[in-house]
């Protein structure tokens, strides 16, 4: 098991606490709201989904959870304890395909970050070799970057942050730039090593249709600054394997919410 099995998520405490965050960031000719007030919790376990247009602070605010911007109203708690900077904790996964060390293997880029966090060696090369098993690379732990797909470069990145055991994983459009067809097989593969593994995700997207495949949960944002409009229980839908008439249901309620005027022409 690459970390304690946490899918719970049918009560208990929040591991993570959103409490009436606002966040804001600077241009050169104002002072922007990105996100206003913004509440929601998350449980051990849950694969929470950030749906919103783009410009509706979906990625602003999960760099805020990694620790990297602070509110400027409302508090982040992680197990209680106030978010105020990055830690091994969240491990962030993100859109680009250059995030690994070009110049380090599929195997050392996995153990890299875990060294530097006082993981021995032979603990670090035992946990790369599983979580790289995992996400079906076995065959490429020796291989360098540029000789991967973008696909496997994303599958790798994903490795990396398992490894270090974070408390929540978070993914910020992780598979934007793939193809349709490697996106949707990304999305399946993600949802299986949930269910093999257990850990807690939030997983920013703009597209509906990979909410619902890959959430247990979604939190819908309104446009600028974001909002929460609604919160939508969608694990009953069984992710990729859902029926196609459940599956479209849910797509048309969330594109209703985030368009209201065009679920009222129809």
């Amino acid at each position: 098991m690459l970390q304690p099995n946490v899918n719970d998520s049918s009560g208990g405490e929040a591991l993570l606490q959103v409490n009436g965050v606002t966040l804001q960031y600077r241009t050169p000719e104002r002072r922007v709201t990105a996100t206003y007030r913004v509440d929601f919790d998350i449980h051990p376990g849950e694969r929470l989904v950030l749906l919103g247009p783009s410009g509706c602070g979906k990625s602003t605010l999960l760099k805020a959870i990694a620790g990297f911007i602070r509110p400027v109203e409302g508090s982040i708690r992680l197990s209680g304890a106030p978010i105020t900077r990055p830690g091994p904790d969240r491990m962030m996964v993100f859109q680009e395909f250059d995030q690994l060390l070009p110049w380090k293997t599929v195997r050392h880029n996995v153990t890299y970050p875990m060294r530097c966090n006082g993981v021995s060696a032979e603990e670090a090369n035992r946990r790369a070799e599983q979580v790289i098993e995992s996400v079906n690379l076995s065959g490429f732990i020796d291989s360098y970057p540029h000789t991967l797909s973008g696909g496997m470069k994303q599958r790798v990145a994903i490795a990396r942050a398992m490894a270090m055991r974070p408390y929540i994983l978070l993914m910020d459009e992780p598979f934007a730039a793939l193809d349709a067809l490697t996106r949707r097989k990304m999305q399946e593969e993600l949802v299986a090593l949930w269910e093999a593994v257990g850990f807690t995700l939030i997983f920013v997207t703009h597209s509906i249709e990979e909410a619902v495949l890959v959430g247990s949960r979604v939190v819908v944002l309104s446009p600028h600054p974001g909002q929460v409009c609604a919160e939508i229980n969608v694990d009953h839908l069984g992710g990729p394997n859902s029926s196609g008439e459940d599956f479209q249901a849910a797509c048309r309620r969330i594109h209703d919410l985030l368009f209201p005027s065009a679920g009222e022409a129809q």
